[in-house]
């Protein structure tokens, strides 16, 4: 390296980049951000491109041999002034103001998913939104894992490990976690202190019997009896002495309610961990706390300040508010949020787990790329900039909202357009002789037509008067119709014409002006003797098209996960290489 610049201060700075990249990227570094980067702030290195290069990607597969834990230490303990530079380029300032933020000494927010399923879009709305309010305000995010409902949603055992995984590569970072179903002792303390209150009480009615009580206005035999007895029926109900659907305990709310389930709502039941035992606890717990009185607790508990919730939860706020009356608690600030609609996209849990069930084989998981679950749209190939910025445009609207599959993939490909390789692919392969060539023996050709930090890659010709490539059988039916054509970074042709099933056509030159003069279409082509076999899947709504092909041989070099783009195809990522074959995705156009 050049005595103008340190090697190890250079190394230090790639390190940092590599790490806040992989910080970005939910722990997997990519090189080509990062040689950017360091181009970018030191133009004089652009002459020894090459070897920085080299030097990145040896970093970067440092890196990403660190697990998520240890790369976000390292950043924040050894590199803080590249992520405080990185907070302040990326701090929100499109977000309105926090109601009543200046009443609280520190905001605390918080992401609260059942760990029944993988998350969405939908839930990832939230989950961003709270994350930059508490960097916004220098606050706290919690993460709390809801799962006591062991049986209606039973949890995931994978899924809490899935969805910190998502979080991680949309770029959230969480301060404190819980998971509630290891809370139980708390919850049967609040419980019992709430009954002491007078504000709950234990009901051994029917579900048809409570129901009729419900809807004319009466309370149910139970309701009025003594604290005392309260506490000895609840602590029957956590023994074991009766059976599940034959007592809950309910919190007292208005009988007048013109909601009917807001109407002493039930605040525990009972559930047969025997037949539905829970992936953390197992059977030791017969008595679960609802969502509302789980949720409600936590939020005080823990101090959250602001709730960002979809406005569907509005009843829950309600419910919720009696609990807190009760215990002489204050409820915290509420922005409901619309429902995020992605068209094109199924979102829909319980939609993809019966599509999942109903169809064997047909759907890898809820990571299918054509669900609309985190997982499925980074397997897509989706950035989780992308998904950032669709949020942050969405903001905190109380009115529902609408994404399309098209703007995901029109503000996807404004992001990785710049840095992402094109090579030329065909789809439809047809071969094509080319009589009497006469031009260069090797082609030389840009990898972006742009972005010259990509690089340049070569194409070796045979010495021969007759070449051979594969070319697009439409492209080559429209230049018989047109008189010629121009191969791509490569030469003219024409007199093109088939014999069976292959295609003659004679060489005329090699300069793009003379295609221009003529008219002549501009299309891709594939080299015969030296390609590599593709196999895209491409989907379709709930459908997938596999297209094969051939493409330039320098695709054979690509990496797993590695993302191009296929001139007049589309972008495609790489999902495996197996027997010389390239298996890839197809992303969009």
């Amino acid at each position: 390296m050049s005595g103008e610049y340190d090697r190890e201060d250079l190394v230090r700075e790639i390190k940092g980049y590599a790490l806040k990249n992989a910080y970005e990227h939910g722990g997997k570094a990519v090189p080509g951000p990062v040689i950017s980067k360091v181009l970018g702030r030191h133009p004089k290195l652009r002459e020894k491109a090459r070897e920085i290069a080299k030097l990145v990607r040896e970093i970067v597969e440092e890196i990403n041999k660190l697990s998520p834990d240890e790369q976000e230490r390292q950043l924040k303990e050894e590199y803080s002034f590249i992520l405080e530079k990185y907070h302040r380029e990326e701090k929100p300032k499109s977000l309105p103001k926090l109601p009543k933020a200046s009443k609280y000494k520190v905001i605390r927010t918080r992401f609260a998913p059942n760990p029944d399923f993988l998350i969405h879009l939908g839930n990832a709305r939230p989950a961003l939104l709270s994350y930059e309010y508490s960097r916004m305000y220098k606050g706290r995010m919690i993460l709390r894992f809801e799962d006591t409902d062991p049986k209606t949603k039973p949890p995931l055992p994978e899924a809490y490990r899935l969805i910190k995984e998502d979080l991680r590569w949309l770029g959230i970072r969480w301060d404190e976690e819980y998971i509630q179903s290891l809370r139980m002792e708390i919850y049967y303390k609040i419980a019992e202190e709430l009954i002491r209150k007078g504000g709950a009480y234990v009901d051994l009615c029917s579900q048809k019997e409570f129901r009729k009580y419900k809807l004319s206005g009466k309370p149910c035999p139970h309701r009025n009896q003594s604290i005392d007895k309260n506490i000895e029926l609840f602590d029957k109900m956590k023994e074991g002495y009766f059976d599940e659907g034959s007592a809950v305990l309910r919190v007292k709310t208005d009988l007048k309610s013109p909601d009917p389930s807001v109407i002493d709502w039930v605040a525990f039941r009972i559930i047969n961990t025997d037949r539905h035992p829970h992936p953390i606890v197992g059977s030791r717990y017969i008595v679960w706390p609802t969502y509302n009185f789980a949720a409600g607790v936590d939020d005080h508990l823990m101090g959250i300040t602001h709730i960002l919730r979809g406005k569907e939860h509005s009843v829950n706020t309600l419910k919720q508010s009696y609990l807190y009356r009760h215990l002489g608690w204050e409820y915290p600030e509420v922005i409901n949020l619309g429902r995020l609609h992605l068209e094109g996209l199924i979102l829909s849990k319980s939609l993809i787990k019966a599509l999942i069930k109903e169809n064997p084989g047909k759907f890898s998981g809820p990571d299918d790329i054509r669900f609309g679950t985190i997982a499925s749209l980074r397997n897509r190939g989706i950035e989780a900039e992308t998904i950032r910025q669709l949020i942050m445009e969405v903001g905190v609207k109380p009115t529902d909202a609408k994404i399309s599959w098209e703007n995901i993939a029109a503000a996807n490909r404004k992001i990785i357009d710049s840095r992402s390789r094109r090579f030329m692919g065909v789809f439809n392969p047809v071969k094509v002789i080319i009589r009497n060539y006469s031009g260069p023996a090797k082609l030389e050709l840009p990898n972006h037509p742009e972005n010259e930090d990509l690089g340049k890659r070569v194409i070796k010709i045979p010495e021969a008067k007759e070449i051979e490539v594969f070319a697009e059988s439409n492209d080559v039916a429209d230049g018989m119709k047109s008189g010629g054509l121009r191969l791509m970074e490569f030469c003219n042709v024409e007199d093109i014409r088939r014999v069976n099933d292959i295609y003659i056509a004679h060489y005329i030159g090699g300069g793009v002006e003379q295609a221009k003069r003529k008219g002549y279409k501009i299309v891709q082509w594939v080299p015969s003797w030296d390609y590599v076999k593709l196999i895209v899947k491409v989907p379709e709504k709930l459908e997938l098209t596999i297209k094969e092909g051939v493409a330039e041989p320098e695709v054979r070099r690509l990496k797993i996960g590695e993302k191009i783009q296929f001139v007049r195809f589309g972008f495609i990522k790489v999902e495996k290489v197996l027997n010389g074959l390239i298996y890839a995705i197809y992303m969009h156009r």
